[in-house]
């Protein structure tokens, strides 16, 4: 059995998109055909339970945990287009399991190395590699990535 994070891959082969979807869906992950995928995006324990509002971009080397959910603030009201709902996941995020991603319209943008902890629910765009907790969710410390060096 192919893992989620496989069949994301096959999104990119378009006789292929809409079986890779079904099987998604089987496994509880909704990710829309329109999302725009990065390279290696991981989804750790298959994203069971995630669900990916249509308007996303991915980032390349995201990893989203399960039960993750990106999508509108506003589900009351009817959808408008015009809004400019756009959600963003910059090279590198992670976005820790049953955090929520939540907008009513214009853009959020996670940013580029940014972590967004377990449960946490992001209302707002965050800057680079950042560390993101709580309900709602507050800038709680700055990532340290360590660059490898090659003598």
């Amino acid at each position: 059995m192919l893992s989620a994070s496989k069949l994301v891959k096959l999104y990119t082969i378009p006789g292929l998109r809409r079986i890779a979807r079904r099987q998604l869906l089987k496994r509880a992950l909704d990710l829309p055909l329109c999302v725009e995928i990065g390279q290696k995006v991981e989804f750790p324990h298959n994203g069971i339970g995630t669900v990916i509002h249509p308007y996303t971009s991915i980032g390349d080397n995201v990893k989203i945990y399960q039960n993750v959910t990106i999508g509108r603030g506003d589900v009351w009201d009817q959808y408008n287009r015009d809004s400019g709902l756009h959600f963003t996941i910059c090279e590198g995020a992670i976005l820790g399991a049953g955090c929520k991603i939540i907008a009513s319209k214009g853009e959020l943008v996670v940013g580029k190395g940014t972590i967004i902890g377990a449960n946490a629910v992001l209302l707002e765009s965050t800057g680079e590699n950042e560390i993101w907790a709580g309900v709602p969710a507050k800038k709680v410390g700055v990532r340290f990535i360590e660059e490898s060096c090659s003598e």
